[in-house]
């Protein structure tokens, strides 16, 4: 059984450093954004991974499980939008600046480094890939809603906001940098139908961003689960068996 490691990652854009949990000794890795304000301990607390351990201890994927940055940016319901993206930023540059060569360096150098996550962590997995997709050319996301507005938003509209709402500027995309996404990118979209996936918003964002990734002919594919799967780590730990051992 594949032992957890903890590590201290230094955090210069965020003022300190941040811990992270990691599972597995080899494979693809794989960063796991936790659910809003979630821990890297999460994962294991939840049984994410006994869910995937098999995959783990086989060597398939290594998960990298990260701290959230949300009660200062997302979550920050006080600030208006444009804040929040903008405090968004900063966990964005640890995590491309700082913990991303970090897990390189883990892995003996693998460029493949694929996202997960549920909820406000599968708005991170997206976001993510899509913003640097010469960086992540997988993710896998559970139960997301990809529009910030929709999380008490406020304040004026600005390059901040429109560059981190993948609902706004996924229907945008054209022309060469387009044409780079869809040859960098597949991308896996997971939501249920049952308790609190409409409450959340995630049911009907899932439903916008898969149809406006297809209308922009951007790889990736799309799963609906019953009215027996909720909003909830049930459901997730489930979708986690299924989907991100294939990223192996």
């Amino acid at each position: 059984m594949t032992r957890t490691e903890y590590h201290r990652i230094d955090a210069p854009s965020l003022g300190g450093s941040g811990e992270i949990a990691v599972h597995g000794h080899w494979g693809r890795p794989v960063i796991w954004f936790p659910s809003e304000a979630g821990a890297p301990w999460d994962f294991e607390a939840n049984g994410m991974l006994n869910a995937v351990r098999p995959a783990i201890d086989e060597g398939k994927i290594t998960v990298f499980c990260v701290p959230s940055f949300d009660s200062s940016s997302w979550s920050a319901s006080w600030m208006p939008l444009t804040d929040r993206a903008r405090n968004h930023r900063r966990y964005e540059d640890w995590i491309i600046w700082q913990l991303v060569p970090f897990i390189r360096d883990r892995c003996g150098g693998r460029d493949d480094i694929a996202t997960a996550g549920p909820s406000l962590g599968a708005f991170h997995a997206i976001l993510f890939a899509l913003r640097h997709p010469h960086v992540f050319g997988r993710a896998v996301a559970f139960s997301g809603n990809y529009d910030p507005w929709s999380w008490r938003g406020w304040g004026p509209s600005d390059e901040e906001t429109y560059f981190t709402c993948p609902l706004q500027f996924v229907p945008g995309l054209h022309g060469g940098h387009l044409d780079y996404l869809r040859s960098r990118l597949f991308l896996t979209l997971v939501v249920g139908s049952g308790m609190w996936e409409d409450t959340t918003g995630a049911n009907y964002s899932t439903h916008l961003l898969a149809g406006a990734l297809a209308d922009k002919q951007i790889p990736h594919e799309f799963f609906v689960w019953g009215h027996e799967w909720p909003h909830d780590w049930s459901s997730w730990r489930a979708q986690a068996a299924v989907y991100l051992p294939a990223l192996g």
